[in-house]
């Protein structure tokens, strides 16, 4: 049987032919996938790309003291924010995000040109709050849920403050929460002797303690009547296919039991098939928390310690390829939770999409403003030009003729 486009059912694996003794115990570091490239989920990355430039010139502005940067300076940032053309360029491409204003950078200096959010930031800001407000549980959830995954139930604040923006956490998230739910989350230093700030969990709750794989199979005992087993649900995009001898080792790895990625796995040995599985997992939790269902590697990495992770985790991806997507869109290797999507579509949405979505539309509005005044000033520049031409006809002395 070749795996293409299809999800396998646990009765496919229960029933299929029992493997022989040595196939069964051939380690997955020997055998090899070929990575395919899947154009649709490289597309939905594409697509980001526009949007993720706006947020980092967003970012760098709304991080600067009062919130105004002056725009030379700006300016100097530039290959550091992966801007390919003007700062000044920049701000009048996107008239819904910043306002050009001159002011002094010290009292008896010139007047030069500064940069400050505008009006329509500055309201989107307050929504944005908004809906950070409204979904405080989830980002509780997804927190407790990271911290009850790692070894220690401790992770170093540093590393969760650089990937708020992939879980869709608020930039004052751990000042914030901390404060507000100390049942749950204590920030220390005396974790380790680097002098680094930790967090820590406090208190474990087991209606956190559920995977999203675990969450489907309840959700489908419930609906059918019947119990379904906990798994991963593979498949695998069209004209992709599997070698026999990595096809009977799905078959085999998938028939193994489920382990939750908040089960304590301490007793498992590094290198077995009973810890890849549960590596797979881990990163399929992980992608589910996410906000778009897929991460970059080099973030996934690291959480090595953390989550104990090889130094090879990375290879996960392509092993198992009818679960996960590696990308390589951007000149960054990108995982990406195959189930969430439906072509280039992101179909399970987070809440707080809502965030980005309202970014966007607040982005777009300024695109086509600036694109209508362009169309107005294309059009008053033709019209003056006929004048002029006509005009200069007007001017013109009738020729003469001669006899």
């Amino acid at each position: 049987m070749v795996f293409r486009n299809l999800t396998i059912p646990h009765e496919l694996i229960k029933n299929s032919i029992p493997l022989p003794n040595h196939q069964q115990a051939r380690w997955i570091s020997s055998l090899k996938v070929v990575w395919k490239k899947d154009t649709r989920l490289d597309e939905a990355i594409e697509q980001d790309k526009r949007y993720n430039l706006c947020a980092r010139v967003t970012k760098e502005v709304l991080n600067e003291p009062g919130q105004v940067i002056p725009l030379r300076y700006l300016e100097k940032r530039r290959e550091r924010l992966r801007l390919n053309f003007k700062a000044k360029s920049f701000v009048e491409m996107n008239p819904s995000l910043f306002e050009i204003y001159h002011d002094r950078i010290k009292p008896k200096s010139d007047l030069v040109p500064f940069v400050r959010p505008a009006p329509r930031l500055r309201a989107f800001l307050e929504e944005e709050e908004r809906i950070y407000e409204e979904n405080e549980p989830l980002i509780v959830a997804k927190l407790c849920k990271l911290l009850m995954m790692a070894k220690d139930k401790v992770i170093s604040a540093d590393k969760l403050v650089h990937v708020k923006r992939d879980f869709g956490f608020p930039n004052d998230f751990l000042v914030r929460l901390v404060k507000k739910y100390p049942n749950y989350f204590r920030l220390t230093g005396l974790v380790g002797e680097d002098g680094k700030s930790y967090l820590e969990l406090v208190d474990w709750n087991p209606d956190f303690a559920k995977s999203a794989i675990e969450m489907r199979a309840e959700e489908e005992t419930l609906r059918t009547g019947v119990r379904v087993r906990p798994n991963f649900d593979v498949k695998l995009p069209s004209g992709f296919f599997l070698k026999k001898e990595m096809r009977e080792w799905t078959r085999d790895w998938l028939e193994r039991d489920y382990i939750s990625p908040y089960e304590d796995v301490s007793r498992l040995d590094q290198a077995s098939k009973e810890m890849e599985k549960r590596t797979v997992g881990v990163f399929h939790e992980l992608l589910s928390l996410s906000l778009l269902k897929r991460v970059p590697v080099p973030i996934l990495g690291k959480f090595c310690d953390e989550f104990r992770f090889s130094n090879a985790f990375s290879s996960v991806f392509t092993r198992h390829s009818g679960i996960f997507y590696l990308s390589l869109k951007g000149g960054i290797k990108t995982a990406v939770l195959r189930e969430a999507y439906r072509d280039e579509e992101l179909i399970d949405r987070d809440p707080l999409l809502a965030v980005k979505e309202k970014f966007l539309r607040l982005l777009e509005e300024g695109w086509q403003e600036r694109k209508d005044r362009l169309k107005v000033q294309r059009e008053q520049v033709e019209k003056d030009r006929e004048i002029l031409l006509a005009a200069k006809q007007q001017q013109e002395p009738e020729e003469r003729l001669c006899d």
